[in-house]
């Protein structure tokens, strides 16, 4: 069993749902997949694309459970799926990440690819989340 997160979005460090994981998976690495983020409100969505990078934080996950409270906190919009991650030290690894499959006829796109920066700068009014 792969046993590897990529977190993108909210789960991240200092983000409002990392605490799911805070204690359940040891962070290992920053890295980034092929993709393109978008902004959906309250949290981003991530929709495979060649062209852009997504970056996010990568996880050993310490047990199954928490997989299946992701995925049900994830819901079906969001499925899982074993995705190639570039780490930043040039490794590469394959990693369990939620990818958006729902409309995305307005949603906003984050050209860069970082939600930690996006959030930063429009959710916060450009404040610094916490770490």
């Amino acid at each position: 069993m792969v046993n590897l997160l990529f977190a993108y979005g909210t789960l991240m460090r200092g983000l409002p749902l990392h605490h799911l994981i805070a204690r359940r998976a040891e962070f290992l690495a920053l890295g980034s997949v092929a993709g393109r983020l978008l902004d959906l409100g309250e949290y981003p969505g991530a929709c495979p694309d060649r062209e852009g990078r997504i970056r996010g934080e990568v996880y050993r996950v310490q047990s199954a459970d928490l997989l299946a409270t992701l995925d049900s906190t994830e819901g079906p919009e969001f499925p899982r799926r074993l995705t190639p991650v570039r780490l930043d030290d040039g490794r590469k690894v394959r990693a369990w990440t939620y990818w958006f499959n729902g409309s995305v006829r307005r949603e906003v796109p984050i050209p860069d690819g970082d939600y930690r920066r996006h959030a930063a700068v429009h959710l916060t009014g450009g404040a610094s989340w916490p770490a």
